[in-house]
């Protein structure tokens, strides 16, 4: 098994936010939850340690609540890469294996990448091996100096690259894959004799060769993987990034997206062929999506979603936390949160689940079985349960269980008032 340190002290000043950098979100999940779950689904790592600084509590709180392989360890003051991994130094005193450095700040990493990573580690018996990238435009990149042998020699800073060097197109990704035992004796020979003052990460391959350690370089295929966030302009194009890669997958599975350009999917949702997305639709969380399902246009799910087969969501309807059964139709301008939909089940436009009490503060379940019809703009307050066959009249405030095969009817008698009008304008 392996380990991973994830650098997530930075402040982030382009941000231009009150918030970490690293707790940003992309479909409501943080960057940093992007990278520590990319390194999770490898099935190689046991244990996550996240070097937090700049608001550490805020991170702090985050990581505890969400990962149990994770510990945060404080850099205080940050001094730079290479002094930010030298923090797990304690935790990893008597680990003998494979350590993999990350940013956390790079949520387009895949797992499949870094297992790739580890695995050519690992063939090319390397000590130490650093990610790659190949840029037309490297310009304000690191640059991979590469041995006639094809291994690692250094990595130059551009401000202090040759001119053959900077016409050099592999840049340094910022990812390494090392040795512990064999490396962990550089961070503490790394000196900050340097025009920022601060203990550089790169540091450690010079150090590697002069030890004649084995030091190697894998280059990445996707270069979108390692693109990092600096800026909320960088946040958007991630998120785009990110949405084309998961239409992409979905069009490739069999679904049929009317148009890729206005759908937003987010990664975490499952969605099985021959279901229909029509444009302008926002599917945030994770979700389960079937087969011969017509979502939108305009739907937006908000996570927790399962839909069965031949569901139908309509126009401008919101869902979340619910399930719904095959065959059933949601019409447009609905609301259905915290529910539990049965087969067949008709939900006229207009429909609310009233889940949430504000005075108590307090979600309910709304309970809808199968073969029921909901008239258009009809309220169900929650805790409630229509029974089976149930038919709730139009305009319906629904506020107690309706018995099954019933029909409920909650508004008065009309009443025509002949000659009102004429009456009250004098005519």
């Amino acid at each position: 098994m392996i380990k991973s340190i994830i650098l997530a002290a930075g402040k982030g000043t382009r941000m231009k936010s009150d918030m970490p950098k690293v707790l940003h979100t992309i479909f409501d999940k943080t960057l940093v939850g992007y990278v520590i779950d990319a390194v999770n689904n490898t099935g190689l790592a046991d244990e996550n340690f996240v070097i937090v600084g700049h608001q550490a509590e805020r991170v702090e709180e985050f990581i505890n609540k969400n990962y149990d392989n994770a510990k945060c360890v404080l850099q205080s003051p940050q001094l730079g890469t290479g002094h930010a991994v030298s923090m797990a130094l304690p935790y990893l005193k008597d680990f003998d294996g494979e350590v993999v450095i990350l940013c956390g700040d790079t949520p387009l990493i895949t797992s499949e990448t870094i297992k790739e990573f580890v695995e050519y580690h690992r063939e090319k018996k390397s000590d130490l091996t650093v990610m790659s990238a190949i840029f037309d435009n490297p310009t304000n990149y690191g640059r991979i100096i590469r041995n006639q042998d094809g291994s690692l020699n250094s990595i130059v800073e551009e401000k202090d690259a040759k001119p053959e060097q900077k016409m050099v197109k592999e840049i340094n990704a910022g990812i390494y894959c090392i040795n512990w035992q064999k490396i962990k004796p550089a961070f503490n020979e790394l000196t900050s004799n340097n025009a920022q003052g601060e203990y550089y990460l790169t540091d450690i391959i010079k150090w590697g060769n002069e030890k004649h350690l084995s030091v190697n370089a894998y280059t990445l295929k996707n270069n979108e993987e390692i693109f990092g966030i600096n800026s909320k302009a960088h946040l958007a194009e991630a998120t785009r990034m990110l949405n084309n890669r998961v239409i992409k997958k979905h069009l490739e599975n069999g679904v049929q997206i009317i148009d890729p350009a206005s759908t937003w999917i987010s990664p975490e949702t499952e969605i099985e062929a021959d279901t229909i997305i029509y444009p302008s639709c926002y599917i945030n969380g994770k979700n389960k999506i079937g087969k011969h399902c017509k979502i939108g246009p305009f739907a937006h799910l908000r996570g927790d979603v399962v839909l069965e087969d031949y569901v139908k969501i309509g126009n401008f309807v919101e869902v979340k936390k619910t399930t719904i059964k095959s065959h059933t139709n949601a019409c447009h301008l609905t609301y259905l949160g915290d529910s539990e939909i049965g087969s067949n089940v008709n939900i006229g436009a207009g429909t609310i689940t009233a889940n949430y009490n504000p005075l108590t503060k307090v979600k309910s379940k709304t309970v809808i079985e199968d073969n029921v019809k909901i008239g258009s703009n009809s309220v169900l307050v929650a805790p409630v349960t229509i029974e089976e066959g149930a038919n709730v009249g139009a305009v319906g405030v629904i506020t107690k269980n309706i018995p099954a095969w019933s029909l409920a009817i909650t508004r008065s008698p009309l009443k025509v008032l002949e000659n009102w009008v004429k009456k009250h304008l004098d005519l």
